[in-house]
């Protein structure tokens, strides 16, 4: 029988092994698995036999590469020891589009070093929470001190429309007495964090309807009006001058979170100089609790293209971020009276739901909470934060609705510099490194003493 590894045994072992998994890392950022992209299916694809590939030289007993009418996902199973609790290692291997890659500072693509930080798309979100389990796994030589089951799922960027009917069919296969979800944020790239909260999501197309066709704007401009400028009056009464939702019948909260520093939080997302942070409150309390609209598109013609006519009907897509405690239908019902009472110049207004996701907070107490934090803290050499997270993530929703009794964990991989979804989306490899090692020792902690 072989003795459990310590402290400096898995140390050792992840200083050996990251440089092989950032190896691993860099070939699955080369492949532009884009869920979104019809185009690029094959693509997807081959990410998920290459995850499978390495989950069976990681040791895996079992490898399987499954769908459910969707993207490919990779299940991967390690038994348990006797006696030996189940931990479900969660990521996913798809990507967000690129965008206009001659925005980009190196091609999206090609996995580039840069200061200590590996660019590329999926980088970070969430190709590195994938590597990671497989590092982890790795470190224990293929034999980790508690039952492991690995799910690499395919189409998390496109709000995983099959994963509900996927944890049907799967259901026991993926039975688990801990959930480990690696697809977070850390505070800094040296202060970990343990998500306990996320906003859900409300999008919705409203469409505006004032006229029966198109007709001259000079004949008829001034006594009659436009849809697209009607459509823009509305969208104008989502927020007041200082930016905050009006929506009535949202729920707003409030928290004790991590202080953000404004500057710091503008100059990371790029704001302008004199553009302003909207909303009141703490900046945190904005972030993870609550609401927030955006409008994602309008439908409307092109400046190159645009004629003197007035427009008979315009469209918007509208994303409501949701602050936990709310729920998508009941939102859904305020956002739809909201925008049909404020229709403009007796303008036809119908708003038509597009998807939705809901909150989720998470249990911030109990064993594995505690030794959740004790990994983090010794890997890092810092405290985790507790925090929120303003984006949305219909996968712990579904996870802790199929399994209502396993102790769920969201775990960072990226930091406030990484610009998950953005252009140059990166990893910060030290934080990586010690992210690996946290989550190696949580799965020693998690074993039976012997």
């Amino acid at each position: 029988m072989t003795s459990r590894p310590g402290l400096d045994d898995l140390r050792f072992a992840m200083d050996g092994i990251l440089p092989y998994a950032r190896e691993d890392l860099e070939e699955l950022v080369g492949i532009p698995s884009i869920s979104a992209d019809p185009s690029r299916q094959t693509d997807v694809d081959r990410a998920a036999s290459r995850v499978a590939e390495m989950a069976s030289a990681a040791g895996a007993t079992e490898v399987r590469v499954v769908s459910a009418s969707g993207a490919p996902a990779v299940i991967a199973s390690w038994p348990a020891p006797p006696g030996a609790p189940t931990v479900l290692l969660y990521a996913h291997l798809d990507v967000q589009p690129a965008g206009l890659e001659q925005e980009w500072t190196s091609p999206p693509f090609e996995p580039t070093e840069r200061d200590g930080r590996l660019f590329g798309r999926g980088a970070s979100d969430d190709k590195a929470g994938v590597v990671m389990h497989l590092a982890v796994l790795r470190s224990f030589a293929g034999h980790p001190p508690v039952g492991v089951v690995l799910f690499v799922e395919g189409e998390e960027e496109i709000g995983s429309p099959s994963l509900p009917a996927l944890l049907a069919e799967h259901r026991d296969l993926l039975r688990s007495d801990v959930i480990v979800i690696a697809d977070s944020v850390n505070a800094t790239v040296d202060i970990p964090a343990l998500t306990t909260s996320l906003r859900g999501f409300l999008d919705v197309v409203v469409e505006v309807r004032l006229l029966e066709r198109l007709v001259h704007s000079g004949l008829y401009g001034g006594p009659v009006g436009d849809a697209l400028t009607a459509l823009c009056r509305l969208l104008a009464t989502l927020h007041d001058e200082h930016g905050a939702v009006t929506v009535p019948g949202l729920h707003v909260g409030s928290g004790d979170s991590l202080e953000l520093d404004e500057a710091t939080f503008a100059a990371a997302a790029g704001l302008i100089p004199g553009a302003l942070l909207l909303g009141s409150g703490t900046l945190a309390e904005r972030l993870w609790h609550r609401p927030a609209v955006a409008v994602l598109g309008i439908d409307a013609p092109p400046v190159a293209e645009a004629t003197p006519v007035l427009l008979a009907r315009a469209r918007a897509l509208i994303s409501l971020r949701l602050a936990p405690g709310d729920g998508a239908h009941r939102a859904l019902r305020a956002l739809t009276k909201h925008l049909t009472s404020h229709a403009p110049w007796g303008a036809e207004v119908l708003v038509t739901e597009d998807a939705h996701g809901e909150p989720c907070t998470l249990e911030t107490s109990g064993v594995v909470y505690d030794l959740a934090q004790a990994s983090l803290a010794e890997a890092y050499g810092n405290r985790p934060f507790e925090t929120g997270l303003g984006g949305s993530n219909s996968v712990v929703t579904e996870l802790v609705r199929a399994y209502p009794d396993s102790a769920v964990l969201i775990t960072g991989v990226g930091d406030p510099a990484s610009r998950w979804h953005g252009v140059d989306e990166s990893l910060h490899l030290g934080m990586w490194g010690r992210a690996c090692l946290a989550e190696a020792l949580l799965l020693l902690r998690l074993a039976p003493k012997p």
